[in-house]
């Protein structure tokens, strides 16, 4: 095997009683889990809102994004529910290039995975004793998940992780709700496939273990757009392409039919600025529609301190070093209007 062991981690266990939470950041992790829940159910009437930046690259602009989102938070209790991105990995097309703080605690250094998962962990732990948020990250590695198992209120399974088993059998698992983006390709069977199967109960193994999942009703679908044969970027958040998600849920016997759509990546052709346009597209569409309005249950967004992107060498305080971002001034106006808009 052509592999250099370079040292064995910490369990999530051991890490666990390294960085404890204390009791005020179970109970709100339980209070908003039930919330989200509820949302995503149609007991609670309010919009999701999933934003953040694209990668959780620095913890303090990270965290002060985040204060700042609590404040906002206060303003629009009674319409929109806010989940904060901290998204601690980094998914690579190529494999190239940072692949988030869990590898690389420090972007301009050589990857350190112990120093990763204690960074993580810290951030997330600082997120909510601070500011009163759990979070949301991407399930890129399932065997990683109970690093931050206490701490997290959703996860997203990727484009190019969705058709995979494992991912799909830890999610039947996790407790909390999980969605599930389009593949790359754009097929909806794959994504449909994968919250059958995570809504079912499963015996598989998990870090060593034979371990016996409950199934997860709250798994969902997240629509985030796809690529076509000529790499050019299609969108898949229009009316047309919701009547189309009602009638594949339709077929199903699902619990909890429910779709967030992501704003950005093939949606906007990573272009942050369209995400505005697109947020206000789907608002109309649900203005429009009952039954639209009723499987709509969020909205994802990448948003960070300063519009756009910059090199990972870059300095500039708040501004995403992978995909680009909505900028704050911007963010704060539509999450304003998406409160006004929303039915």
């Amino acid at each position: 095997m052509q592999m250099e062991f370079i040292r064995k981690l910490p369990t999530p266990q051991e890490l666990k009683q390294q960085y404890p939470i204390n009791p005020q950041v179970v109970k709100t992790k339980e209070e908003r889990d039930h919330q989200i829940c509820d949302i995503l159910s149609g007991q609670d009437d309010r919009l999701l809102l999933i934003i953040g930046p694209c990668s959780a690259d620095h913890e303090d602009p990270v965290i002060d994004y985040i204060l700042r989102l609590r404040k906002l938070q206060d303003a629009v209790a009674d319409k929109i529910f806010i989940i904060p991105r901290i998204y601690t990995n980094k998914p690579r097309t190529i494999g190239a290039g940072y692949k988030g703080m869990l590898h690389q605690p420090d972007p301009e250094k050589d990857a350190d995975m112990l120093r990763g998962i204690i960074a993580i962990r810290k951030m997330h732990m600082r997120a909510v004793e601070e500011t009163g948020f759990t979070c949301a990250d991407e399930m890129l590695y399932p065997e990683n998940h109970r690093y931050l198992s206490d701490l997290l209120s959703y996860v997203a399974v990727g484009a190019r992780s969705v058709e995979d088993q494992q991912h799909r059998l830890t999610a039947s698992g996790v407790g909390i709700p999980v969605g599930m983006k389009n593949p790359t390709s754009g097929d909806l069977t794959v994504m449909m496939n994968s919250i059958i199967a995570a809504q079912c109960s499963h015996t598989c193994l998990y870090r060593g273990w034979e371990v016996r999942t409950g199934g997860n009703p709250y798994t969902h679908a997240i629509l985030r757009g796809y690529v076509d044969r000529t790499g050019r970027n299609i969108s898949n958040y229009h009316y047309d392409n919701l009547q189309h998600m009602l009638e594949l849920y339709g077929e199903k016997e699902l619990a909890n039919p429910a779709v967030i759509i992501d704003a950005n990546h093939s949606n906007s052709g990573k272009d942050p600025f369209k995400q505005i346009d697109i947020s206000k597209d789907i608002m109309h569409s649900c203005r429009n529609s009952s039954e639209i309005k009723k499987l709509v249950k969020g909205l994802m967004i990448e948003s960070y301190i300063e519009d756009g992107s910059q090199d990972i060498h870059g300095h500039c305080y708040g501004k995403s070093i992978t995909d680009p971002c909505l900028g704050w001034e911007k963010t704060e106006r539509l999450i304003h209007e998406l409160a006004e808009l929303w039915p």
